[in-house]
């Protein structure tokens, strides 16, 4: 990997990853650029790899052979990646809230705590954020007294709340009611107009076509297909993405 093709305003490349779960091969030689403010969805079949792969991209899943540059940091270099983790968000399946703060108190944390912020910064910047995605009346609760899709916005206000340049979605609807997905992808669309660079794993389709600039397919731990929503959903190349587009369409 050159360093022109870091400068050259990628802010995620991968070449040659490769990751093991000790004798289970989950990524194979997977070679990927993503562009500074790109949104990307990454989808495919259970199994394949897809959240692995995002994992990887903020230190999460440690990769054993190949290089990954996150926001021009090596990820090889332990130090680097809590570098990296100030400058990339994720919002998980389970919102991983914690349940004796509020969620104000939630969203203040990391800003305090890891970026040194003073506590009436960080409470001034979540109650932007939690008004942004929809929620800032809630302010004063706590996530048990808060509908799954709620505490799904919270988890996402938490995120944004870093600043970070890069957001990680690991299939962040997969855990709602289906009357709570909407609103979920609603503040996701949201979000666009905020230039940040945005890879998300999900099987919502519709929000890959609405949204993305390009969309990653994965099967069996391998990159099989890229290409913009356009020319994915009307011709897919690979016969692994024909069925699963013809699986998925379907419901």
């Amino acid at each position: 990997m050159s360093e022109e093709t870091v400068a050259g305003g990628a802010s995620i490349v991968a070449s040659k990853l490769n990751k093991w779960y000790g004798a289970t091969q989950v990524l194979h030689d997977v070679d990927v650029s993503i562009g500074r403010g790109e949104r990307v969805v990454v989808c495919g079949p259970s199994g394949s790899g897809k959240s692995t792969l995002v994992r990887c991209f903020n230190g999460l899943e440690p990769y054993q052979a190949g290089s990954l540059v996150v926001q021009g940091r090596n990820l090889s270099i332990s130090r680097e990646v809590d570098e990296v983790r100030h400058e990339v968000g994720m919002v998980f399946q389970q919102f991983n809230l914690f349940p004796h703060l509020t969620v104000l108190e939630n969203c203040m944390l990391a800003p305090v705590w890891a970026q040194k912020k003073r506590a009436d910064e960080a409470e001034a910047t979540a109650m932007e954020l939690l008004k942004r995605v929809r929620i800032g009346d809630c302010a004063r609760k706590y996530p048990g007294q808060l509908s799954g899709g709620q505490q799904q916005r919270v988890a996402i206000a938490r995120a944004l709340c870093m600043r970070p340049k890069v957001m990680l979605f690991d299939e962040p609807t997969s855990a709602l009611d289906p009357e709570m997905v909407s609103e979920v992808l609603d503040v996701m669309v949201g979000l666009t107009d905020m230039g940040m660079t945005m890879v998300c794993v999900t099987h919502e389709m519709g929000f890959a076509r609405s949204v993305a600039d390009r969309v990653i397919f994965m099967a069996d731990g391998r990159i099989e297909e890229t290409a913009p929503p356009q020319e994915f959903f009307v011709n897919p190349k690979s016969e692994r993405a024909r069925q699963f587009l013809g699986q998925v369409l379907r419901h």
